[in-house]
Formats: C-alpha cells, sequence, structure tokens
C-alpha cells in the first residue's frame, strides 16, 4: 500500500447526512467529488482501473427493491471512476446451511463481500460473501452475456427461487468457482481473502475453519490456498499442506508474491501462525498438482506456544469465553494466527500475528524475515522481530526505510525497516482493522473513530483527523489523483 501519487488531500470534510436518509448532502462536504451509499458493510478495499471503482459491501440497500428479496449476504458494486454512478452489481445469496458441511459456523455472511477485487483487462476476479471465486466482464451485462456461465438471473437469487430478469445494471459472470463445493472446504465466520494474480494464474485462500463450537476442523485436510486459471476458473493447483490439521480458527491471510533468487515465490500466512513460501506456477498443468513449498516459519515463538512445558489453548486468550483469563488490555501472551497479508520488500517477508478482533487485544509479534532461506527457517531466519506490539489484523506498509505497522488497539507503530528500531508508536485510540496507505508524504490510516493522517518520515506527527460517522475498517487507496475512503456506510472519492 504504497503509491506515488501527488497532490493528494491531506484532509476533507466528509459531510452529514440528508435528512429522512437518500446520503450524504453534498453541500456538506469538502473537497469530495463524490460520495456513493454503500450500504451497511464495506470491508475490502475498492479497486481502480480502466475508469471503473470496484468495490465489495453488503446488501443492504437491496431492501427496497421489489425485484429482490432480501438476501442477507452481499454484493460486488461497480462504479464509473468520475462520477461514483452504479454500473453494474453483483448480488450473491446468502449461503444456506444445507449448502454447507453440518455444523459449519458461517454466520457472518451478513458482513457481505470481505474480499478486495483484482482487475486484470477487462476481467474483475473476487471471493464472494458465499466463498465463491468469481470472473466477472468489467462492463457487466451492458455489452452483452460473455460465457461460459449464463444464468445470472438464477444465481442472483440462489437455487429453488424463480430466476430475476437481467438489464444493463447487472453483473456479467464469465466462471464461478465454488470453494465450498469444489474444493470441500468448510469457511469459517466470512470468506475474506482477496485474491492475488501473477500471469495466468489466480492465487486464492480459501477461509477453512473450524466448526460451530469452535472445537476442530471439519475439512482438516482441505486446501488452504487454491491456484486457478484465470481464463477458465479451472483448478490447477492447490497447497497440499493440510493446515486444517493444525490451525487455530481460520484461514483469511490474502497471498502475496515476491521475486527472490530468480524465481517467482507465493508468500501465504496460515491459520497456524505459520508464514509459508510456495514456488509460483510457471506452466499450465494437465491435472491439478501440489505446490512446491520453498520455506516456511512459525511466526509463535515458543513462549507463546507453551506454558510450563504444556500447550496455551488458543482460545485462552479470547475475552468472551468464560475461562479466559485475558484482561483485553493488550498483555495477554498466546498463541496467535496469520490474518494479515504477508509483505515482501527487498528481500524480505514482513508479516505480523494476530487473532479475530472479537477475541479482544493481545500480545502480537511483527517478523522480518530473509525471504531467501529453504526449508524450516523458524531458527535464524528471521532478521528482526518485534514484541512491542498488540495482534495485528492489518499488513505493514513498508516506504523509504521505513515499516508503518499498525495493530489492533489503534496503535500505529513506525520502525527501521532494516534493523527494527523504533521511529516512533502514534496511539489513535480507536479499533485498527486496515493497512495504512503511504502517499504523497503522508500516512493514510482508517479506524473505528475516523480516518488519521500522518506526515510520513522518521518524525512523528498527526496531521488530521477526519470523522467518517461510521468505521472505517479497510484501506485508504489512491488512484489518478483521487483519494477513495471508504466507511461501513459510504465511498468517499476526495479531489
Amino acid at each position: 500500500m504504497v503509491s506515488g501519487e501527488r497532490g493528494l488531500a491531506e484532509s476533507f470534510v466528509a459531510g452529514r447526512a440528508r435528512e429522512g436518509g437518500g446520503g450524504i448532502d453534498m453541500a456538506t462536504t469538502e473537497r469530495v467529488r463524490w460520495v456513493f451509499s454503500a450500504g451497511s458493510y464495506a470491508y475490502g478495499n475498492p479497486t481502480v482501473a480502466r475508469g471503473r471503482v470496484v468495490v465489495g459491501t453488503d446488501d443492504s440497500s437491496l431492501r427496497d427493491d421489489r425485484r429482490m428479496q432480501k438476501t442477507g449476504a452481499g454484493m460486488v458494486q461497480c462504479l464509473e471512476e468520475g462520477s461514483g454512478r452504479l454500473v453494474w452489481r453483483l448480488i450473491t445469496p446468502k449461503r444456506d446451511k444445507d449448502r454447507l458441511p453440518e455444523g459449519a459456523h458461517f454466520g457472518q455472511q451478513r458482513f457481505g463481500t470481505c474480499s478486495s477485487a483484482a482487475i486484470v483487462g477487462d476481467r474483475v476476479y473476487v471471493v464472494t460473501s458465499a466463498d465463491e471465486v468469481v470472473c466477472l466482464d468489467l462492463d457487466g451485462l451492458a455489452d452483452g452475456n460473455d460465457g461460459p456461465f449464463k444464468d445470472e438471473g438464477q444465481y442472483m437469487v440462489g437455487p429453488g427461487k424463480p430466476p430475476v430478469a437481467l438489464d444493463a445494471g447487472d453483473a456479467d459472470i464469465v466462471w464461478i468457482y465454488d470453494i465450498v463445493e469444489q474444493a470441500g472446504v468448510c469457511p469459517h465466520d466470512a470468506a475474506s481473502c482477496s485474491p492475488l494474480v501473477v500471469g495466468r494464474f489466480l492465487y486464492v485462500g480459501t477461509s477453512n475453519g473450524v466448526d460451530e463450537p469452535h472445537e476442530k476442523c471439519l475439512r482438516p485436510s482441505a486446501p488452504s490456498l487454491i491456484v486457478l486459471d484465470r481464463e477458465t476458473g479451472r483448478l490447477v493447483a492447490t497447497d497440499g499442506e493440510r493446515i486444517g490439521t493444525k490451525m487455530f480458527h481460520a484461514l483469511w491471510s490474502p497471498p502475496s508474491m515476491g521475486r527472490v533468487g530468480g524465481k517467482d515465490l507465493v508468500f501465504f500466512g496460515g491459520g497456524d501462525g505459520v508464514c509459508y513460501a510456495f514456488e509460483a506456477l510457471a506452466d499450465v498443468p494437465a491435472s491439478p498438482l501440489e505446490l512446491k513449498k520453498v520455506w516456511w516459519y512459525d511466526c509463535n515463538p515458543d513462549h507463546y506456544k507453551y506454558e510450563n512445558g504444556q500447550p496455551i489453548p488458543y482460545y485462552r486468550g479470547d475475552k468472551r469465553k468464560k475461562y479466559s483469563t485475558n484482561k483485553d488490555d493488550g498483555t495477554y501472551v498466546g498463541p496467535s494466527q496469520i490474518i494479515a497479508t504477508p509483505v515482501f520488500h527487498e528481500g524480505r517477508v514482513f508479516v505480523p500475528i494476530g487473532q479475530d478482533p472479537a477475541h479482544g487485544r493481545g500480545r502480537g509479534m511483527l517478523h522480518c524475515i530473509d525471504a531467501s532461506g529453504k526449508g524450516d527457517i523458524t531458527q535464524g531466519g528471521a532478521v528482526w522481530s518485534y514484541d512491542a506490539i498488540e495482534r495485528s489484523l492489518s499488513a505493514v506498509a513498508v516506504a523509504d526505510g521505513l515499516v508503518y505497522a499498525p495493530d489492533l488497539s489503534g496503535k500505529l507503530h513506525c520502525l527501521e525497516a532494516k534493523t527494527g528500531e523504533v521511529a516512533w508508536v502514534q496511539d489513535t485510540g480507536a479499533e485498527t482493522w486496515g493497512t495504512p496507505l503511504v502517499a504523497d508524504g503522508r500516512v493514510y490510516l482508517g479506524t473505528r473513530k475516523a480516518l488519521f493522517v500522518f506526515a510520513a518520515g522518521r518524525e512523528a506527527k498527526r496531521l488530521a483527523e477526519v470523522p467518517l460517522g461510521s468505521s472505517s475498517y479497510g484501506t485508504p487507496v489512491t488512484a489518478n489523483g483521487v483519494l477513495y475512503v471508504a466507511s461501513q456506510r459510504y465511498l468517499w472519492a476526495v479531489e
């Protein structure tokens, strides 16, 4: 999340809602080009390409649409970049229990599409709220229905219901890969892995997780990372790691990629707290194969995993459990998984550990890993580690020799990338899930309270605090001189 854009706004006025509803009163905004009413939830980041802005939301804006029944799930919405006008939308109905393994805990589909889209040419790749990978036409149905998928009207209401009539404002599905049915996984809570495109291949985390009682993974042998041919949607590879046999909670970390020693490596954060590096595919195999594992690094040090020689129970760190000893003050020490995207920069991988934010605060750790290793590099693979950080869902941003790392409690840590030495720490006092954006000499960070803006560099300086009216759990992005900031309810295009 680093951009070379210049001339961005340091601050803006988000405006007030119109009396009686109907969105933001533009007369009350400042430095805002347009505002889009997203619904009730927006967790994925907007993606900007070819004059379009694609963003994942929930479907609450359909409550007054007579054509649709309220589905309680998600949407992918495509907007015109210049005006914010809705071009098309994909409606994903709720995946009901009869389409899940018995005992599944997939109850947060109401949060909508949590995945950020990847756009290549005129194709959009995104993970839906029902844990499917879909390939969409960036132009929607306005230029006809591209195949091979032709049944969008049935898809958008779900099985067993009369299909709806389609128009130019609907999404055009090119193909679908159902991760639950075709990869045999049991998703937990929500599907939240954003896809990674490397050449012809699409790398996607599966959101496999534990059961309703949070006791075991129902599909322990199912893949954690899958690779699809992005032209056809055919499965071409899996990780083969059986992370489900040792996972703590769920798989929510999106993969990333970097070139090391002349080879492309794909980095993946496991639900077992281990960061993995796999060799990227070079050619399309005739049948699915297992990815070649290059190295792995356990991000939980021993004193996070064991106490008096015995394993520390993972859920003892969940503040909601009656037996939990977590006081929710950031001091609890126990094992965590990886939720953030591993970040590759100049031969190193930066990755923090954390838990579901509902589990509360606790001690985290940020690792800087030498990406040139082979095999188990847990001992000796760290360039440095930093334990004065709490649990984190947020990927870091690395720019100009500095690492900007938020934690769940709302503290932004600025560290020297080479050594891990602390430059400064700023406390926003507001729960933080998203990654900071570094652009135009500033660091933009969304929080539960507001959008915070800091000066980039080794001097701690808070520049602005922009109230948004609801939480901002995603990451600001910028394109073509415009800053895009999303709250749970609105998406602003800031001049």
